[in-house]
């Protein structure tokens, strides 16, 4: 039976940490590890983590010795993880009881599968169920494929193997860390798209989604993009040409415009159907 683990990078979210663990804990399936990394939390985040998770050795807990990033951190984490497959969780979201159990199936009936993705629920800041995140769906993953504009989130698990195969993340990336992995695990194989709601996904003010830093991630997403074309050995996308150097974030979005509009989703949609 494949050994999942639960990869959590963490900073200053304590407050938010046991219905994390409690969704943990409470999964259907049972083989799992929880890797922790803390990127030198400022409050008393470690202190409530260590009580929650007490003597529980399927937990363990890591420190950076100073405060590194989002990039840098779950990239630590990588290094610590022992399971067949890997899933990143952030520690003030949470996972439905059988996301562990519907996400290793897929892996069982297909040997080339490299990751899975799902539907993940919106939820408010005390972890009610508002609404699905409306534009996750099934993907056709070819080298064109950008996540641009956003089909792929979370519940997102991946063989650790592969995960290796790859350069790993940026670890100087502080947004779109989760995209640059995506990007970089797609590059290897198949993935499979569960069609549940899988990941509970909170907003509250203190989120990097929320903050003021939204053309910071903008930029962020845009050389993940740029350097995935790069990878890829892409000269064109769309008859327009790929730049040697990322300059700005607009030059590399005009590129994949075209995968938004009508055509193109309906080329797209044919393609799942006939597959």
């Amino acid at each position: 039976m494949n050994k999942l683990s639960i990869l959590i990078a963490h900073y200053n979210n304590g407050k938010y940490f046991l219905e994390c663990y409690n969704s943990i804990i409470n999964q259907t399936y049972k083989n799992w590890e929880v890797i922790i990394v803390d990127d030198a939390s400022t409050d008393n985040s470690i202190k409530i983590i260590e009580k929650i998770i007490n003597k529980d050795d399927r937990f363990k807990l890591y420190k950076n010795s100073s405060n590194k990033g989002c990039g840098f951190t779950k990239k630590e984490c990588m290094n610590y993880a022992t399971g067949e497959i890997c899933a990143y969780l952030d520690p003030d979201d949470a996972l439905f009881p059988i996301a562990l159990e519907i996400s290793v199936k897929q892996y069982l009936s297909d040997n080339e599968l490299v990751a899975t993705h799902s539907k993940m629920m919106m939820c408010d800041e005390n972890l009610r169920l508002q609404k699905t995140f409306s534009t996750a769906k099934k993907i056709v993953n070819d080298r064109y494929f950008f996540n641009c504009p956003i089909q792929l989130v979370h519940f997102f698990t991946f063989k650790r193997e592969v995960y290796f195969k790859t350069k790993g993340i940026d670890p100087n990336l502080k947004n779109a860390v989760d995209q640059d992995l995506y990007l970089k695990i797609l590059e290897f194989g198949k993935v499979s798209f569960i069609n549940e709601d899988l990941y509970k996904y909170r907003l509250h003010s203190t989120g990097i989604s929320q903050q003021s830093s939204k053309q910071s991630a903008k930029e962020s997403f845009a050389k993940v993009i740029h350097e995935a074309m790069k990878r890829r050995r892409l000269k064109k996308i769309h008859y327009k040409d790929v730049p040697d150097q990322y300059t700005n974030a607009e030059e590399i979005y005009k590129l994949v415009n075209y995968q938004t509009k009508p055509l193109f989703r309906i080329i797209n949609k044919l393609k799942l159907i006939f597959r």
